[in-house]
């Protein structure tokens, strides 16, 4: 799919807000669906101030998991939420309606590659994102949490 790479200028950061502000109000029945992209509400633990952090993202989800890239539009540093899954690997989701617990890995290898792959199948945008920093955008594998 040929969809735009956008760039993070303040008109992206209020549409960020916005749509998450819209994807929660309204548990996922809008916002749930952006550029032919699943999209998931995610919920981490701040690693700085413990406090409960939302973002939207687009995700691949299947086989009791969600894929999502932290490229944030190719800027220079990661996006804090994947600073934050760092952190505490432990999250929740949004989806359709229902909150699921994850847990977070960076996919690793040929896994990431073959993961990546699918990703800019999906939507060239993230090739160019990746060409716009010297660093590798990591793929998070958000993987349903076992019950204990």
């Amino acid at each position: 799919m040929g969809n735009p790479a956008f760039r993070l200028n303040s008109f992206m950061k209020l549409f960020f807000r916005l749509h998450r502000w819209l994807y929660s109000a309204t548990r996922g029945r809008f916002g749930s669906s952006l550029s032919g992209w699943h999209v998931i509400l995610l919920q981490t633990k701040g690693r700085k101030s413990g406090l409960i952090r939302e973002v939207t993202l687009n995700s691949l989800p299947g086989q009791g998991r969600y894929i999502v890239a932290a490229s944030y539009l190719g800027e220079p540093r990661h996006p804090d939420w994947y600073l934050n899954l760092q952190a505490h690997p432990e999250a929740h989701i949004l989806d359709s309606g229902k909150w699921v617990t994850v847990t977070a890995r960076d996919a690793q290898g040929e896994e990431r590659s073959q993961l990546w792959a699918q990703i800019t199948g999906k939507d060239v945008a993230y090739s160019e994102y990746q060409e716009r920093t010297s660093r590798q955008i990591p793929v998070v594998i958000l993987e349903y949490a076992q019950p204990s």
